[in-house]
């Protein structure tokens, strides 16, 4: 494409097209780039252009199509924003840098550096969509001409591709660019399967040569009856939507039914389902598959009605109703929505009246993204940061419904809590039941479309550890990381604040001595992060003292450590069977000290005495450790009752990790009540969901003997949290079981 191509083809969409500003903006670029080259060898100058041409294929805006020339100047040429924004003023410039990776970074790893730049991408898109549409544009180019790249940098780019650019294009609504991503990077990321397929489909187009031109004539006939002017079209599904759904049913190419699908295009919504009935009074439906996303539109806001049935040649045939308006934005989304693109021109030509005037709704999509930003910004990591937009990324939604009858829409497979956060983090971090259409069910219950869910609430509830790994969605892992966060800074503060006591009453200080004068010394900018700092053990109580009084000596002469210090200055006490020890408990870590708390250092055999509580603990959830001096450490779960009888006692508090090796199949104990009725085999039943999950009876116990059910006790041997709560969901499930939870002691 030539300059004035470039140019005549925005002004075929947009007349009123701003031509100096394209036409420097490609000389600027053209320039900028010299003498670069591609990998494939081709001037580096025909990459820009490229991406340029792709957005005026979805009609958009001369600041856009500008950025587009302009969007790798500032990273790969001697040009500077500044330079950017006095030439093409302060949008175009920061358009530009929002797609200008971070340099020079001192980055731990390239997954650091990876992260940390998609962390500003997404912070650009939120401020202006515009850069989300030059970023795909940008990928799209550099994905098909992928082959010049070696091998395992395109396994890498196509990886990337597959599990950010593609699916932010789908939640995008922009599914043109979105189909062509994947298939690209399925291309390359399972070439021989790629390859199969491909033939595969070529010997199918052949058998159904005629096909689907008979079936769409046949359906055009029929609504032009019932006086619908409608425009049919078929379509074939996308290579790789083929293979994931026989990879996920575990089917063959041949027991398919959607392979070929008919878009239906109808003047108004009143259309649609006049169509619909016209459809259905017609053929047979196929039960279970009929969508109304035109009654409750997808996060990204498309509308269509789906619907399948058994047509012309007794075929499967699947039908999208939709009308042109909905079309669109199905196949182009924000870029096609009007408030983007009236607000953009508007902006672009000084139409104050149009900037100032009523504008349409921003897209839903967008919304989507806005909040995405600003629920993950909040203390992660990059790498977390990273992650949990991998986990924001899932199309595939259920909705459900709150008692009030509001609408959230999850990813498949969300449960209970994964809906407590997407309702309002508050929510989340205080729930501890979940009543699902009126009936009390476990919080990993699986939601499914159309459920009424009614969160439980309690105050003094604080999210378990374990809860990440029970959740889905990037939203719900978040907020549980920072409330853990939280919790376990409140427990080093409440540590910090008796060992800080112990040591002022020790120096002869009053225990409300002001420690705001030597916060600056230690880099702390409040008394509570200085005693937090104090009971994580990072600072001694005896460099504090020494700051308060540059007199104090401390009376304890320091021993030499057996005992080693970690990098978050705990005293490292060992491992013993699939645990790891360490106590902050301490004063100067002395090892006369250690000694005189009665820390089992070592049993017999050289390992600390450990036993665990009764009713057990199990891997995937946090665990503490009481020290009984003399005797040894109980292994106790976060969430048990009896830790309340050690609340003044912390100093016999030890921090316990679980360290089980990857591909272990040691069992851990825990216990369940179960209230079954009284019914022959009902045990068996019990014993056999438990068997067949590989889980181990250890005893059994009959608490309560009714005429009518039994109550009863079941200590369990289980893998970890997730394989208990798999057995507990699983018993519950009988017809012959009341009721079937996790009991902690």
């Amino acid at each position: 494409m030539r300059q004035y191509d470039l140019v005549e083809k925005v002004l075929s969409y947009n007349p009123k097209a701003n031509e100096a500003l394209l036409n420097r903006a490609y000389v600027y670029a053209m320039q900028a780039h010299g003498q670069q080259k591609r990998a494939s060898g081709d001037p580096y100058f025909s990459h820009p252009l490229a991406v340029a041409a792709i957005l005026t294929g979805l009609k958009l805006d001369d600041e856009t199509i500008a950025t587009a020339l302009l969007h790798d100047t500032i990273e790969d040429t001697q040009a500077t924003k500044d330079e950017i924004e006095k030439l093409f003023g302060p949008n175009i410039a920061a358009l530009v840098d929002g797609l200008t990776k971070i340099e020079k970074l001192n980055l731990v790893s390239k997954k650091t550096q990876q992260a940390e730049n998609f962390r500003k991408l997404l912070i650009a898109i939120s401020s202006d969509v515009r850069v989300l549409l030059v970023k795909l544009a940008d990928r799209l180019h550099n994905m098909r001409t992928l082959e010049h790249m070696k091998a395992e940098k395109r396994r890498l780019i196509a990886q990337e591709t597959m599990d950010i650019y593609a699916p932010l294009a789908g939640r995008m609504g922009i599914q043109e660019i979105r189909d062509e991503l994947e298939e690209l990077s399925f291309r390359w990321l399972h070439p021989a399967a790629y390859e199969t397929l491909m033939s595969r489909l070529n010997v199918l187009r052949e058998q159904n040569r005629g096909l689907t031109e008979e079936i769409a004539s046949e359906l055009r006939t029929k609504l032009e009856a019932q006086a619908i002017k409608a425009d049919v079209t078929s379509r074939e599904k996308k290579p790789y939507s083929i293979w994931l759904k026989m990879q996920n049913k575990q089917i063959g190419l041949e027991q398919l039914s959607d392979v070929y699908g008919f878009r239906v295009i109808v003047p108004d919504v009143q259309d649609c389902y006049t169509a619909l009935g016209v459809v259905h009074r017609t053929w047979r439906v196929v039960p279970g598959r009929f969508k109304d996303y035109i009654s409750t539109p997808k996060h990204n806001d498309y509308k269509s009605i789906h619907t399948t049935i058994v047509g012309p040649r007794h075929q499967r045939v699947e039908l999208q109703i939709r009308t042109a308006e909905m079309h669109q934005i199905a196949e182009y989304g924000v870029a096609a929505h009007s408030g983007y693109k009236l607000a953009a021109l508007a902006k672009l030509h000084g139409d104050e009246h149009g900037a100032q005037g009523p504008q349409p709704s921003e897209s839903t999509a967008y919304q989507w993204l806005r909040k995405l930003v600003d629920n993950l910004l909040e203390g992660d990591n990059p790498e977390e940061f990273l992650e949990h937009t991998k986990l924001e990324l899932f199309l595939d939604q259920v909705f459900c419904f709150t008692p009030k009858g509001r609408l959230i829409a999850l990813p498949r497979g969300a449960n209970g809590i994964d809906f407590a956060y997407a309702v309002h983090t508050h929510i989340g971090n205080h729930c501890v039941g979940v009543k699902i259409n009126g009936r009390h069910m476990p919080l990993l219950t699986e939601l499914k479309n159309g459920d009424e869910v009614e969160i439980i609430l309690s105050e003094a509830q604080t999210p378990p550890a374990a809860w990440e790994n029970a959740v889905i969605t990037g939203k719900a892992r978040s907020a549980i990381r920072r409330a853990t966060r939280e919790a376990v800074r409140k427990q080093y503060l409440a540590l910090g604040r008796d060992i800080m006591k112990a040591a002022l009453e020790r120096a002869d200080k009053a225990p409300d001595t002001e420690l705001s004068p030597i916060l600056p010394r230690f880099a702390m900018k409040t008394a509570e992060d200085l005693l937090a700092a104090v009971g994580q053990g990072d600072i001694a109580a005896d460099e504090v003292l020494g700051a308060l009084d540059p007199n104090f000596r401390s009376d304890v002469p320091p021993k030499r450590r057996t005992i080693t210090r970690d990098e978050a200055g705990w005293f490292n006490l060992g491992r013993v069977a699939g645990f790891k020890f360490r106590w902050a408990g301490l004063l100067t870590g002395s090892d006369r000290e250690l000694r005189s708390k009665g820390v089992p250092l070592q049993n017999a055999d050289g390992s600390p005495i450990v036993k665990l509580a009764e009713g057990g603990a199990v891997p995937g959830e946090r665990i503490v450790g009481i020290l009984d001096p003399g005797k040894g450490i109980t292994i106790y779960p976060i969430h048990s009752a009896k830790l309340r009888a050690f609340e003044d006692q912390l100093d016999r508090w030890i921090d316990v990790t679980w360290d089980i090796q990857e591909g272990t199949t040691e069992l851990y104990p825990a216990r369940m009540q179960v209230t079954a009725l009284n019914e022959p085999g009902s045990l068996a039943r019990i014993a056999s969901v438990i068997g067949a999950a590989r889980g181990n009876i250890d005893k059994l116990q009959m608490v309560t003997r009714a005429r009518d059910y039994t109550e009863m006790l079941i200590d369990l041997e289980v893998l970890d949290l997730k394989h208990l709560t798999d057995i507990v969901n699983g018993v519950k499930n009988l017809p012959v079981v009341s009721t079937a939870s996790r009991v902690i002691a």
